[in-house]
């Protein structure tokens, strides 16, 4: 007796899980139905900024040295594989839908969108690159200035209530001093690399906003 009552109970338990499931396959196929159409449209999307690139690339190379663009070669064919690998893994998820594969399609998608994003940041870093290029080609002195202001402002907090700054603070700023100093004098001749400059400003910063928070998280340990 007591088996047959386990038996029933356990049988309407999984009627009910069985149920539960049937009601939320509606609800499933809607939500895989919706990213199908989004990352197909996304797809598409790309596909028209990726034939973009190529006209951003001859610029590039117009106005600019090998050294500013060559990293971005690659980019239009990377594209164009990405996204064609995409619409095959889009085409896999759809089947897998139809069949009721969820787990599938829901991995599929996620690939789909792996492919899509990485993509999308090849695109857009041509486009970028380009815009930044234009901008330090036009007016080099914003970009120098903001880093030595960012020195400057390291300077102050690394003198602050001493006679003297840490040696393994000023160290470090002295030699951002020096490396922007060359960065600076490599703008100098006919065909200058300015993305050797950008890269070189940004790094600097990059180092100097180091040593700031080493001297606030040292000030801020000495306070307690």
């Amino acid at each position: 007796m007591p088996q047959t009552l386990e038996r029933a109970e356990r049988v309407t338990r999984e009627a009910e899980a069985v149920r539960v499931e049937a009601e939320r396959l509606p609800e499933r196929a809607a939500e895989i139905d919706h990213r199908l159409v989004s990352l197909r449209t996304r797809a598409q999307a790309l596909t028209t900024r990726s034939e973009q690139v190529e006209p951003v690339l001859s610029e590039l190379r117009r106005r600019f040295t090998a050294a500013c663009w060559q990293d971005l070669q690659h980019v239009p064919d990377i594209a164009a594989e990405n996204v064609g690998q995409a619409e095959t893994k889009l085409a896999e998820a759809r089947t897998a839908r139809d069949e009721q594969r969820w787990p599938d399609a829901t991995s599929l998608l996620s690939t789909v969108r792996a492919l899509l994003n990485t993509t999308d940041e090849a695109v857009s870093a041509a486009g970028d690159r380009l815009h930044r290029l234009n901008a330090v080609q036009k007016d080099p002195q914003q970009e120098i200035d903001r880093t030595r202001f960012a020195i400057r402002d390291a300077q102050r907090l690394a003198m602050a209530g001493r006679n003297t700054p840490d040696p393994r603070h000023a160290r470090p700023l002295d030699d951002a001093v020096s490396r922007l100093e060359r960065a600076v004098a490599g703008l100098e001749g006919r065909h200058p690399d300015y993305w050797h400059f950008l890269t070189e400003t940004e790094a600097v910063r990059r180092a100097v906003a180091r040593v700031v928070s080493q001297i606030r998280e040292e000030r801020g340990a000495a306070g307690h």
